[in-house]
């Protein structure tokens, strides 16, 4: 019902605007409902290699409804010595790492759609009844919960005894740790058009790192969230608001002071982690889903779900890996000499560092998996949205 709502209101916008041009743009803005750019464009066949990698599945448990079939930031995380991780019905567990048996559950009744973030102490979570929810680490036992302006979408972050949520009315709020009570907040106008979704800040010396659906990547101070700086990313170009349409949905990414993101409709950047200088911008490259580093390079998987590698100094391609091709991958994450994404048939793909080639593969779910793979220890967590849970890692000889 939401996407026909948007179509209409995309036409509203437009006015006399092409109705070729609404089409194009209709198919960029749904990508959280269909995923790609283009969508007249069909998944990639999965191709027959003989596999160089066996991958084995350590454990594979359920963890309720997992997202219930929708896009939401819940994600494992390693906390504690433990994996964290939530389904959209409340439910919480903390499981072990090598084993996957549960330390702990709690069942909260209460609609998460991001994290676990976590603390000292604590786990914290967001809604879509704009609640922040804490937990204790230990037991799961509810510390404290909080009223926020709205719904809840990236994964809550927590550092010197702060907790930060971006809502998605554009609102950035800072809550006490122990208690829950506000400290201060941000209001940050939303534009009429984006795409679902919102980055998960990042705390960069002593700043909130954060960018906004304008294309707009801005700092604020992390003790009373004062302006720092802000920086164009992403420019919109165009006469609507639908062909204007730019958005910064990735997290983003800090390596020793120089801050990476990419934006939806308006290139990858390097940016100044002191002043918001921009040292350099690729704007062949879309993104929406996410990317991850090694020490030289950069990983993104883009709208079409390509996947990248960019050179960290330049931002220069040195690869693209097509045989994906519209499978609506997750973010990548680099696992030793490889890179890992999964899509939305419930594979888990391995690729290769030095010209992404494809190593191997493995099936976890019949369901698609749209959550960022975390590796801990030489170890894959992979989590499905209909509430698998696996542990991957390469099988020695």
């Amino acid at each position: 019902m939401r996407f026909f709502t948007l179509v209409f209101f995309l036409i509203a916008l437009t006015g006399c605007t092409a109705i070729d041009t609404i089409n194009e743009s209709i198919d960029g803005i749904t990508n959280y409902f269909k995923g790609g750019e283009d969508n007249s464009d069909p998944p990639a066949v999965l191709i027959e290699y003989p596999p160089e990698l066996k991958i084995e599945e350590l454990w594979s448990e359920s963890v309720g409804v997992g997202a219930d079939e929708q896009s939401l930031k819940l994600l494992p995380v390693k906390g504690f010595g433990k994996l964290l991780v939530a389904d959209r019905e409340g439910l919480v567990q903390a499981r072990d790492l090598m084993t996957g048996k549960i330390i702990w559950k709690v069942d909260t009744d209460i609609h998460y759609s991001a994290g676990p973030g976590v603390g000292v102490g604590t786990v914290v979570l967001g809604s879509s009844d704009a609640d922040v929810v804490a937990l204790n680490s230990e037991n799961g036992q509810q510390l404290w919960r909080s009223k926020v302006s709205s719904e809840v979408l990236s994964v809550p972050v927590v550092a010197n005894g702060i907790v930060i949520v971006r809502t998605t009315d554009g609102e950035i709020i800072a809550l006490n740790e122990k208690t829950g009570a506000k400290l201060w907040n941000y209001e940050h106008n939303s534009p009429a058009l984006s795409v679902r979704g919102i980055g998960t800040p990042i705390i960069a010396d002593g700043n909130i790192i954060e960018g906004y659906d304008n294309g707009k990547l801005m700092a604020l101070r992390l003790s009373d969230g004062k302006y720092v700086w802000e920086t164009s990313v992403a420019i919109p170009k165009g006469r609507s608001e639908v062909e204007r349409l730019v958005d910064l949905d990735i997290d983003p990414i800090d390596i020793s002071g120089i801050i990476f993101i990419a934006s939806y409709r308006g290139g990858a950047a390097a940016i100044s982690d002191s002043d918001g200088d921009v040292l350099w911008r690729n704007e062949a490259i879309s993104s929406y889903t996410g990317m991850s580093y090694d020490s030289r390079h950069l990983y993104i998987s883009d709208t079409t779900d390509d996947v990248w590698q960019l050179e960290q100094q330049t931002g220069a391609s040195l690869w693209k890996q097509k045989e994906l091709h519209q499978r609506k991958l997750t973010a990548p994450v680099v696992y030793g000499n490889y890179v890992v994404v999964c899509d939305f048939e419930g594979y888990a793909h391995w690729l290769s560092k030095v010209d992404g080639r494809q190593l191997g593969r493995v099936k976890i779910s019949d369901s698609a998996i749209d959550a960022r793979p975390l590796i801990v220890d030489n170890v894959v967590y992979v989590y499905a949205k209909d509430g698998t849970l696996a542990a991957l890692r390469i099988r020695t000889p």
